[in-house]
């Protein structure tokens, strides 16, 4: 049978030792994050204009002041936050708030001092309250004090609600690992004996693919791999899938060579994806179809599209269910891992599906 190859076995991460509970404070320094605040920042001003006792003809007059002060201390509290992020969240969970809040206040208060210095003409003009400067000042105490402490609270309890799309993602990642399907199994070991009457070496490279397969597929500790390794996974599947159906099944690979290999992603997301192209797309086909893996780099971000043409009748709804499912795993786990930054999109392209991942490179690390 010739030279015997070596399986090459995907490299996953290391698993850590137990999974970390989720923070109690966000990545104050994402874009996202930081377009959020400024913009309920503005609501705030918005509506405490509104309830202003003054009448609405000074609406915008009395708008713009304070909206610039609102804006300060958003400003100001979110950039202390976001310098201060990584070591705020090594302490202790309730310290860390309670040192959040604490740093709002005191933005709130410091903005609102200098208003009070900067500004004398202000209170002459009736945009501050009737205490004056003194007043001005509790107020925005108090009121960074209440609306902190249920920002603070909103974020955590979006926290918790992304750590449990997380973990059932993950959940729903781990079933789909035990639950491979058989008919490929058994059509594979079909294509593997045929094989080894007439081309012995090839019946070896299909059950080394098929090995490396199934290795990656048990691997359920790993929480990340590689984008070489998941293209490898996904060439290897082909592989065997174009030995069983032959002249039936035509693969294009149109890889960018700026696609970075060592981009982070979570393990087994190309190869569903693929499988599910053949499975609902070449095999079901009285005619030879094709399926398109297209990989390009674009300014710091990954752009994969798998497009596989469909067979003339589809009359199964269980064929379009199970690339639904398979697409809201994958889309899960991709937001899991790139909160706000990845997206999975699908779309019939003159009569072909068409499935596209976007994720960033390098990952930003929180």
């Amino acid at each position: 049978m010739g030279m015997r190859r070596q399986p090459r076995q995907p490299q996953v991460g290391a698993a850590p030792a137990s999974a970390p509970s989720p923070a109690l404070l966000p990545d104050f320094c994402g874009l996202p994050m930081a377009l959020g605040v400024v913009l309920y920042g503005e609501l705030l001003a918005f509506l405490f204009t509104l309830a202003s006792t003054s009448p609405l003809s000074s609406f915008w007059e009395r708008l713009g002041p304070l909206s610039l002060l609102v804006l300060g201390i958003v400003l100001l509290a979110g950039s202390l936050l976001c310098v201060l992020g990584r070591p705020m969240r090594s302490l202790p969970g309730p310290v860390a708030v309670a040192l959040a809040l604490a740093i709002i206040v005191a933005s709130a208060l410091m903005v609102a001092y200098s208003c009070t210095w900067l500004m004398p003409w202000a209170e002459e003009a009736g945009l501050y309250p009737d205490d004056g400067g003194p007043g001005l000042l509790i107020r925005a105490g108090l009121i960074s004090t209440i609306v902190g402490a249920l920002m603070l609270r909103y974020l955590y309890l979006h926290q918790q609600w992304r750590a449990q799309v997380e973990v059932v993602a993950n959940a729903r990642f781990k079933t789909l690992q035990a639950r491979i399907r058989p008919h490929f199994l058994f059509n594979s070991m079909n294509t593997i004996a045929s094989l080894t009457q007439t081309e012995p070496r090839l019946a070896e490279e299909v059950v080394m693919d098929l090995a490396d397969l199934f290795r990656a597929s048990l691997a359920t500790d790993a929480e990340t791999t590689t984008l070489a390794e998941e293209l490898e996974l996904a060439r290897r599947y082909l592989h065997i899938e174009s030995q069983r159906l032959r002249e039936r099944l035509r693969v294009i690979w149109d890889l960018d060579e700026q696609l970075p290999g060592d981009a982070q992603m979570p393990p087994l997301i190309l190869q569903p994806l693929v499988e599910n192209a053949v499975y609902h797309g070449i095999q079901p086909s009285e005619t030879p179809g094709q399926i398109r893996i297209v990989g390009r780099y674009r300014r710091g971000m990954v752009n994969l599209s798998i497009r596989n043409t469909l067979p003339a009748s589809r009359s199964g709804p269980g064929h379009q269910q199970g690339n639904k499912m398979a697409l809201q795993n994958v889309s899960q786990r991709l937001e899991a891992m790139f909160p706000g930054s990845a997206r999975v999109a699908r779309s019939l392209v003159d009569g072909d599906y068409l499935v596209r991942m976007v994720f960033p490179y390098p990952r930003r690390q929180s």
